[in-house]
């Protein structure tokens, strides 16, 4: 079954019951699936259990199965803390990796970890520890015995220092925005009954729903998060945070079970969805949450939940999903709120942000910034099929796409050798692309930080995510694994410099204002460690459904998802800017290119290879299939038949000179003619030097009606470069111009020039022969 572990992510996990109260080994168990399953069906782990516990109902208990230990997994044998330090980051590790015990010398990476758990063991490390632990300790020392003697070390040389703690705020008086708060603000005030930053979500519940139970769920959730009843508000000409002590969101009901057809209902069900999630917020007057229960059969509800981004972020609709889904389930059996209050809210938040993102703390991470910064290209120049409209429309499209399950597991293969997590390794990639797209050696990427990276504001709704401008370098990368180890690098200081709010930065760098794009990036990327997940309450299942508004933030974001049974991507585009066929062809190369790094990671990044095998199969074979029968004619006997056809049509254009087809053909005679006479044979060899002109025209097509074969000679050779070729091609005869005549030997051949050169009237008869 697939196990939801802490912080909502998933791994597959098999239960075992042995006949007889016969046991095997997970390595045992591993080894015999191995042979019959692919690879990336394999689970990652193994308990063995004397029966499977059951419900009243004769169903598997979920719930009761224990979750595993590392003992599970297949791997060596556990080796146990041998210091106070290792017995605390083990226990940190247990509870966010979901396992029961961890040994010293286990990788934390290889257990399933990765960017996110690692920004929260940080975080409760500098907590327990009063230390500025950086994320970098934990790759530099990802098991538990590396990174307790890490925390050992430094203590010893400098016990850490006091970081401000998050309290309560006064709430008697205004309380102010957050930086990000007071851009949405900002870009609120500019484009009034906009829902362009609406945040829809779609929570489909199937099976017997309570609906008393759920409007009480939803009521203890407005309850615990001040930010749910806020609105903002302009006090003494700033904008403020003001928090309702109460505020009734009201569930609205709406059906759509009387259509009969279940492709038809659904789809009516999409469309009510995508326009709920178009109706705008009025941010001064609330709320800035809306809820609607969607009725599309007696066993399926749909639940609407839209909130405004300045009041949520997407690690907030988990956090919505998980405490709906135990409120529900101890309210159905009568059971109080099993949630603990929280200790501070997001205003607290706010408040703390605008204390201590200040003086020299503002200055070093604005410093670093500056620095990674400097000399960036403001504009990617990826190629659109239309010209940037003069203001951008934010209208938009999304395309999914699925990669093959074995590729997806080579790729986990590939960043466990390089020591980087699947954030770093699909950046790598994303960059190396938009490298190949647009010549550019240098990409500046942005991507959306959760900025949970304190344990006090991990639980709390709240628009907490803020966005780094991460700038890609190529041109130092001799291959992909190199450009691994520098994406790594990034990666972690800029990390280690993320407090710094991107509208903080936009206001420092001061950009050059361009309506028609965003500053400092174009681009985005995203990855999803946890998927939408599946979650049983008593009576049905909830889980949260994809959502397309039809709008785009940027020119294209790529969101990848990592699952148990693969990766999975969608790229939001701008459809001011591409077609779908290009974002498609897009995704093509992507997928190509990964499986390119992946074969060979020393490969340079300029020719990793980026053509699907359609592409390939489409210009090599398709559209180079150019056989075709033609008549045993020369060249001048083709352009002779043309001119016979056309003879008023215009054949050549060079300046202010115009030839029709039977002028051209005329002189083209009069001057193979002359050659004739002056003993050109069938195969002799006429040399040409000429720049552009009719006269190389008619050169050309005069020496091949009179049988000769055309030597072309370059004026801006050498002359004895030009010596030599006449020479060694024994070329009987030279045609030029009057300004080249002195460039060329004249002891090698004649020399005539084309401007002077006395051409006879047509004998009779000849006058009309093409």
């Amino acid at each position: 079954m697939s196990r939801e572990e802490a912080g909502g992510d998933k791994r597959l996990v098999a239960y075992v019951v042995g006949e007889q109260g016969r046991r095997l080994s997970a390595a045992e168990l591993r080894r015999f699936l191995k042979e019959r399953v692919p690879e990336y069906m394999l689970p990652s782990a193994f308990v063995q259990l004397d029966a499977l516990p059951l419900t009243p109902n004769g169903k598997v208990d979920r719930r009761a199965l224990p979750a595993p230990d590392e003992s599970s997994l297949g791997t060596e044998k556990l080796v146990a803390a041998r210091t106070p330090v290792e017995e605390i980051v083990a226990g940190i590790w247990s509870e966010l990796l979901g396992l029961a015990r961890v040994s010293s010398d286990a990788n934390f990476f290889e257990l399933g970890g990765h960017s996110l758990l690692a920004v929260q063991v940080i975080s409760r490390l500098r907590d327990l520890f009063h230390l500025d632990l950086p994320l970098r300790a934990l790759f530099e020392e990802p098991t538990v015995a590396g990174l307790s003697g890490r925390i050992e070390a430094v203590e010893r040389v400098a016990p850490g220092p006091d970081i401000l703690p998050i309290t309560r705020a006064q709430r008697e008086g205004p309380l102010p925005l957050s930086f990000a708060q007071q851009r949405f603000w900002f870009l609120d005030q500019l484009e009034r009954d906009s829902a362009f930053y609406n945040m829809p979500a779609v929570l489909r519940l199937k099976g017997d729903l309570r609906e008393d139970v759920l409007e009480r769920s939803l009521r203890e959730i407005v309850r615990r998060h001040e930010v749910l009843r806020t609105t903002f508000r302009l006090i003494d000409e700033q904008p403020r945070q003001v928090i309702a002590r109460e505020s009734e969101i009201p569930l609205v009901k709406m059906s759509v079970r009387e259509i009969e057809e279940p492709e038809l209902r659904e789809q009516r069900a999409r469309a009510l969805s995508v326009g709920e999630a178009r109706e705008p917020f009025d941010l001064a007057r609330g709320p800035l949450v809306r809820l609607i229960l969607l009725e599309l059969g007696e066993q399926e509800h749909w639940l609407l939940v839209t909130t405004h981004h300045i009041i949520s972020d997407e690690w907030s609709i988990g956090i919505l999903a998980r405490e709906l889904a135990a409120l529900y389930a101890a309210y159905s059996d009568s059971e109080p709120s099993p949630l603990a209050e929280l200790a501070i809210q997001y205003a607290d938040y706010a408040t703390w942000q605008r204390c201590w993102l200040q003086g020299e703390v503002l200055e070093r991470q604005l410093t670093y910034w500056r620095r990674q910064l400097e000399g960036a290209p403001s504009a990617l120049e990826l190629p659109t099929d239309r010209p940037r409209p003069p203001v951008q429309t934010h209208r938009g499209k999304t395309a999914s796409f699925e990669l093959a399950a074995g590729l997806s597991l080579e790729l986990r293969g590939l960043g466990h050798r390089e020591g980087v997590t699947p954030f770093m390794l699909f950046l790598a990639a994303f960059g190396t692309l938009l490298y190949r797209h647009t010549g550019q050696s240098e990409v500046v990427v942005g991507t959306p930080s959760a900025n949970r990276n304190r344990r006090e504001i991990e639980p709390l709704i709240g628009c907490f995510v803020n966005t780094l401008a991460l700038p890609l370098r190529m041109s130092g990368a001799r291959g992909f694994r190199e450009l691994l180890g520098g994406v790594r690098e990034l990666a972690l200081d800029a990390h280690a410099h993320q407090d710094l709010a991107f509208e903080k930065l936009v206001q420092e760098l001061q950009p050059t204002r361009d309506l028609s794009r965003q500053p400092l990036f174009q681009v985005m990327f995203a990855l999803q460690n946890a998927p939408e997940s599946l979650v049983e309450l008593p009576g049905l299942t909830l889980d949260l459904l994809e959502t397309d508004t039809g709008t785009a933030k940027f020119d294209l974001t790529l969101v990848l998802s990592t699952r148990a049974e693969g990766i999975g991507g969608a790229v939001e585009y701008s459809t001011d800017l591409y077609d779908a066929a290009t974002v498609e062809r897009m995704i093509g190369h992507f997928g190509s290119l990964l499986a390119a790094a992946v074969a060979d990671p020393e490969q340079p990044l300029s020719t990793l290879p980026l053509l699907t095998k359609a592409e390939r199969e489409q210009l090599l074979v398709e559209w180079n299939e150019t056989a075709a029968v033609y008549r045993e004619c020369c060249l001048h006997e083709l352009f002779e038949r043309q001119a016979r056809a056309t003879p008023e049509a215009t054949a050549l254009i060079f300046g202010d000179e115009r030839l029709t087809y039977g002028e051209l053909n005329e002189r083209a005679d009069r001057l193979s003619l002359y050659l004739a006479r002056s003993g050109v044979k069938p195969g002799a060899r006429v040399g040409i030097c000429v720049n552009r002109s009719a006269e190389m025209i008619v050169g050309l097509l005069g020496i091949l009606k009179a049988g000769g074969t055309y030597l072309p000679l370059d004026p801006d050779n050498p002359r004895e470069r030009l010596s030599f070729v006449i020479e060694d091609a024994q070329a009987e005869l030279l045609l030029t111009q009057d300004a080249l005549r002195a460039s060329l030997p004249g002891d090698r051949a004649k020399i005539v020039s084309l401007e002077a050169l006395p051409l006879d009237p047509l004998p009779p008869g000849e006058e009309n022969r093409p």
